[in-house]
């Protein structure tokens, strides 16, 4: 397998033969970050390698990453020239700064996204990939609140969750689980077909609950009274034994809201609940495509005993002297992480090995 080059465009200009490299790209956690390094007896750096810088991140030929530089470390000692640069996203800025202080009635995500993350990212591509928005009774910023913390707030309150692409587009919206999985992962005891270098594989309950009640509150809008008694109940048929968890949440200002909201947490204790750790050598799927968050994948291990399809919830592109290109990846049940995404174009296909179990509004017995 040819050895894919990655490269660091600032300044107009590509930067490659990298010693060291790790890109990381996770559906859970806000921003992607990268680092790379290059040492030799002596280097030129260029002038346009400054923090702040905007870059792009190329991995054979393909952008999976647009960001700025956040550190530069530079060394020079006798004989050894060492740089190394460190970065994120474009959601490093939503994490750094603060969200502007306002509070507004009857807010839609939309408007959310176009108040909060337009002010630090003016030019950022966004786009609400769900079947529908509920709309905020009241919005409010209290100080010390980053703009990630305000964005996901109110992506969570529709049950959804906000990401960058590698193009540098910010999505709020969920996985899509009719897309057709990138390959087979394969690891047999006879060591035919192997593809994998580990395959690590955990299970918990500690974060799983069988039901979770969602308190909440509105305030008088106009003619309209304030409400001090909102809540949803949402159960996870999947758990057996009789786990409940109650919590109160200020946003939940409806019925609605409310049930979104534990709808998305028992979502979060499902994917918390199992990994499956896999690490291949190169960058690539079985069928070609970059390793990318989001995919589907199916996994055969003989001595785990697992044939299904996993979910791609996170992925490391890595590369050094002494591993070579490796890609690790971290794999969910397929279907875990799903709620008022876009519907699908064709029909639903979960693998074998989707999480069991049903998340049900307790008030009326169907899914939220």
């Amino acid at each position: 397998m040819p050895a894919d080059q990655v490269e660091l465009l600032v300044g107009g200009l590509a930067h490659a033969g990298w010693q060291r490299y790790e890109i990381d790209s996770s559906l859970l956690l806000a921003a992607d970050a990268w680092n790379m390094s290059l040492s030799a007896n002596e280097l030129a750096v260029p002038a346009a390698l400054k923090p702040g810088a905007e870059v792009k991140v190329r991995v054979g030929g393909e952008t999976v990453l647009v960001g700025l530089i956040d550190d530069i470390d530079h060394q020079v000692a006798r004989g050894e020239h060492r740089l190394q640069l460190t970065g994120r996203d474009n959601a490093g800025v939503l994490v750094d700064c603060s969200a502007p202080i306002f509070t507004q009635q009857q807010m839609t995500l939309l408007q959310i996204i176009d108040k909060v993350v337009k002010k630090l990212l003016p030019s950022v591509r966004f786009s609400v990939d769900a079947e529908r928005q509920l709309q905020r009774d009241r919005v409010m910023t209290e100080p010390g609140d980053t703009a990630w913390d305000m964005l996901q707030r109110a992506a969570e309150a529709n049950g959804l969750w906000p990401w960058f692409e590698p193009d540098g587009s910010l999505v709020v919206g969920g996985p899509h689980y009719d897309t057709d999985p990138v390959g087979t992962l394969a690891l047999r005891r006879d060591g035919i077909g192997n593809n994998v270098l580990s395959l690590a594989e955990k299970r918990s309950q500690a974060d799983r609950y069988s039901e979770i009640t969602v308190l909440g509150q509105s305030g008088a809008i106009g003619i309209r009274s304030g409400r001090h008694n909102v809540k949803r109940t949402v159960r996870d048929d999947g758990v057996s034994a009789y786990r409940p968890k109650i919590l109160c949440d200020f946003e939940a200002t409806n019925e609605e809201i409310a049930a979104a909201r534990g709808s998305k947490l028992i979502s979060d204790g499902r994917l918390r609940a199992y990994d499956l750790r896999a690490t291949v050598a190169g960058h690539r799927a079985p069928n070609g495509k970059l390793w990318a968050a989001g995919q589907r994948v199916r996994v055969v291990s003989e001595p785990h005993g697992l044939d299904g399809i996993y979910f791609v919830i996170s992925r490391r592109i890595s590369g050094d002297r002494m591993r070579g290109q490796v890609t690790d990846l971290t794999l969910k049940e397929d279907g875990a992480w799903a709620l008022y995404a876009h519907p699908s174009k064709r029909k639903h296909r979960r693998g074998k090995n989707s999480v069991p179990g049903r998340i049900i509004d307790a008030t009326t017995g169907a899914a939220p």
